[in-house]
């Protein structure tokens, strides 16, 4: 008989948690999760946890923990908790459907901006007919991606499908078909310079804190667009908003902001050259995530290493 374990669940809310349920009593009938303030009552009990954003000091009140799956892609919120049990193992929830996710949301915000749909849903939402002629098109409008990782190889693979002449920039040199690598921070000015259309998809490292700031928008050509997908706390939004204002950026899609949600004073959301969006390019469905949990808690136990582990050497 295949033995009980008891996985401690705080993602998505009570009304997200019946889903998991549901899901795991089809993937591993054994594999019991219990909503997050139950969990807190038993810790004794826990094998596993599945979280976005725990409680500060509970993960370490569970005695038999023996590993924490993010909910998401990043891990952030785990990380936050000061008494996070350093020896417990942290797995990213880096799975193909995340992957393939973030690069069609990658194209539909590229392809937003270079279509000006804004201004599209902006007319239409005051009843307007307005006629204009979108200036470019696709082979004409060089995409640069920040971040070159799993999401940036799909979505640099589903821009040039789409014709857009795609560039990258890591902080090691990477090789993908097609894609010209620029590397490190003395390469990073000519990366921008050809980027008409910039996208973020770098980790949470203390290297890309701020990264797109003012001084990094101005080595863009007058008028790139911008989409931001990696972390929040890499943007500095004062100066994304000054750059919209001033024209310097045509228009950006955006994502992530640190904090979260975006304050619903916040000018950005009512600017006419801003799409934005709740966190939601890369986010695969509770079934997906599911899948992948039981799938690597069963390989765990039969003494295979565990997937997407998160390394704190490299931030991700």
């Amino acid at each position: 008989m295949t033995k009980r374990r008891v996985m401690a669940v705080k993602s998505g809310g009570y009304e997200g948690f019946a889903e998991w349920q549901a899901c795991f009593a089809e993937l591993d009938p054994a594999l019991v999760p219990l909503y997050w303030e139950e969990a807190l009552r038993r810790p004794a009990e826990i094998d596993y946890a599945l979280v976005w954003d725990p409680d500060p000091g509970q993960l370490a009140r569970m005695p038999k923990l023996r590993a924490i799956f993010g909910s998401g892609a990043g891990v952030d919120g785990i990380l936050a908790d000061p008494e996070l049990p350093r020896h417990i193992p942290i797995i990213r929830m880096a799975i193909p459907a995340a992957t393939q996710r973030m690069g069609e949301f990658c194209c539909w915000a590229v392809l937003s901006l270079l279509k000006d749909a804004r201004r599209m849903a902006i007319a239409q939402a005051g009843r307007r007919w307005d006629y204009f002629e979108p200036p470019h098109r696709a082979d004409l409008r060089t995409v640069g991606i920040m971040g070159l990782g799993t999401m940036g190889r799909r979505s640099a693979e589903m821009l040039q499908g789409i014709g857009f002449p795609v560039i990258g920039w890591s902080r090691r040199r990477k090789s993908i078909p097609g894609v010209q690598s620029y590397a490190g921070d003395a390469e990073l000015p000519a990366f921008l310079a050809r980027s008409d259309i910039l996208v973020c998809l770098l980790p949470a490292t203390p290297e890309t804190h701020h990264i797109i700031r003012a001084e990094t928008l101005a080595r863009l050509p007058w008028g790139a667009g911008y989409v931001g997908l990696g972390r929040g706390m890499q943007q500095k939004l004062g100066d994304i908003l000054a750059a919209l204002d001033t024209g310097r950026l045509s228009g950006a899609v955006l994502d992530v902001f640190e904090p979260e949600p975006l304050q619903p004073e916040h000018p950005l959301w009512g600017h006419p050259r801003a799409i934005i969006t709740a966190h939601v390019a890369s986010l695969p469905t509770r079934a997906e995530r599911a899948a992948f949990v039981a799938s690597a808690i069963a390989g765990f136990e039969r003494g295979e290493p565990l997937p997407n582990l998160f390394d704190p050497a490299r931030g991700y």
